[in-house]
This record gives C-alpha cells, sequence and structure tokens, in this order.
C-alpha cells in the first residue's frame, strides 16, 4: 500500500474521530447508534479500513452533523482518485475497469506510454485481450465478464482514429516476446504492431533487449498530457495527478523513449520476435 494512500486513510479517520468527538459519543455509542461492531469504528478511526460513502454518510448522520457528508465523502474521492486497488475496481466485473480508462482517454488529447510486459492494450487484438484478461482473472476474485470486457477494450481502441489526438507507445522487446497466449495468438498480434509502425498520430516505438539503457525497464505506465499518471501493481492501480510525480514518470519515459527504435529498425525487432513464435506453430 502507498505512503501517501495511507497517510491520506489516516487522515480521513482523525476527521472521523473528531466528528464522533464532538457529538460528544464514545466509540462504542457510536458502534450502537449505528448497529456496526465496536471494531469497525476503531478500524475506520485509526485509518486501518478504508469506509464506503455509505459509511460516510452514516457517520455523519450518527454523530448529528450530517452537513460533514459532503466533506467526508470528498476526502474519499481524492484518495480513491490516487489509489485504486483491484479488488473494489473489479467488484463490478472487468468491463468496469474498461469503462473507467476509455472515459479518461475521451479526455485525453495527448498520451506517452511505456509496457515492459505486455502489448499495450489500445494495440491489442481480440484474442491477445481476451488471453490476457482470462489469466488475470485467474488470480483476482471478480466476476469474469471477460467477453464484455473484450469487447469494451476493442471499443476504446476507436480513438486511435481521432486525427487531432497523439498516441506514443514505447514498448519493451521482451513484452514483443512475452506468451500470454497461444503462439498464433502472439503471431497476429504482432502483425498488429507491424501495421502501426507508419506516420501519423501514432507513434509505436520499440526499446531493445541490446540497448544500453539510460534507465531500467522498471514498471509500465501512461501520462496522459502531462497532468496524469496511470500505473499499477498487482493489488492496485494508481492515477497520479501531483505535478512531481507526473515530472517524474515524463523524464522515466523521456529516459526509456531514447533508447527505441522507430521505423525499419522497430520493424526488424518485430520479426525478431515473430521468428521466436513461428517455430512453434
Amino acid at each position: 500500500m502507498s505512503t501517501d494512500f495511507q497517510q491520506a486513510r489516516v487522515s480521513l479517520g482523525a476527521r472521523l474521530r473528531e466528528l464522533r468527538a464532538e457529538g460528544g459519543l464514545t466509540g462504542r455509542e457510536l458502534a450502537g447508534r449505528l448497529a456496526w461492531g465496536q471494531s469497525k469504528v476503531s478500524k475506520l478511526e485509526n485509518g486501518k479500513q478504508t469506509p464506503t460513502v455509505a459509511d460516510l454518510t452514516a457517520w455523519a448522520e450518527g454523530t448529528g452533523n450530517p452537513g460533514a457528508t459532503g466533506e467526508l465523502v470528498g476526502r474519499l474521492r481524492g484518495l480513491e482518485t490516487q489509489y485504486r486497488s483491484w479488488r473494489r475496481q473489479l467488484a463490478g466485473g472487468y468491463r468496469a475497469v474498461q469503462d473507467a480508462h476509455r472515459a479518461q482517454a475521451q479526455k485525453t488529447r495527448s498520451r506517452r506510454s511505456f509496457d515492459p510486459s505486455l502489448i499495450p492494450g489500445l494495440l491489442q487484438t481480440a484474442d491477445y485481450a481476451r488471453s490476457v484478461l482470462t489469466r488475470y482473472s485467474t488470480i483476482h476474485t471478480a466476476p469474469r465478464d471477460i467477453e464484455a470486457a473484450v469487447r469494451a477494450r476493442m471499443g476504446r481502441q476507436d480513438i486511435l482514429m481521432d486525427q487531432t489526438r497523439s498516441f506514443h507507445f514505447l514498448v519493451w522487446e521482451g513484452a514483443l516476446r512475452a506468451r500470454p497466449c497461444r503462439p498464433a495468438v502472439l503471431s497476429a498480434q504482432l502483425d498488429r504492431i507491424v501495421g502501426r509502425l507508419g506516420p501519423g498520430n501514432v507513434r509505436v516505438g520499440i526499446v531493445p533487449f541490446e540497448a544500453d539503457m539510460n534507465l531500467p525497464a522498471g514498471v509500465g505506465f501512461s501520462v496522459h498530457d502531462d497532468s496524469l499518471v496511470i500505473t499499477e501493481t498487482w493489488h492496485a492501480e494508481m492515477w497520479l495527478d501531483g505535478s512531481e510525480d507526473v515530472a517524474l514518470h515524463v523524464r522515466a519515459w523521456e529516459a526509456l523513449e531514447r533508447n527505441a527504435l522507430y521505423g525499419a529498425g522497430a520493424h526488424r525487432a518485430l520479426m525478431r520476435a515473430k521468428q521466436t513464435v513461428i517455430p512453434r506453430e
């Protein structure tokens, strides 16, 4: 769990404790009033549990200060804007996550990204996306609405046709060779990327194995209009809009981009990757 997220949750808990004290209630009394276990009150006040909107509404009303609901929910939204656990996001299924990214794509005019382990979602074929989402579903307890999620991911790709927007993808060569799918699916996926190597509003650069790296590959991320960064871990996705966070990721992207191959060089890297797939067909 990120330090910033935990600090924000502790701060929210402190505000909840303040409201309870102002209402003249003990933790036990508030728990009884809300028909909660006392441990829940304690966890919320000490930043050990993330409240829901319903929890915050009940807290404000239970402490006799319903007018504080808006403030509390605003704090929660700010917290969730930065740190979005997969458990929470996937509670509504994989389609909901795709829809959230589509909404952000509609707001973005210039997008830069780096992907070290998988083909970027906006460049994936349906079969590749289906395989990736299916394999992720083995570790996340979420509704298995894979087909709906694949359709949503393919629908997101329409944004690439908008010539008023720019997209610059950096892909680590290892992502071209990783096998989150059958060889035939990967081969078709590589062909899809070859078709994106020409000029236009979509640029694809390949960071090759033999590059004298200015920066280790690290984790994947995307930068939106130089004002928002989206990155992820196994546990959560982070949406970072702090100026220092954005500037850090822009510097990382620029360092990685200096190693990238384009045009004929990128084509050769893709063909090398495809040659490793063909013998296993």
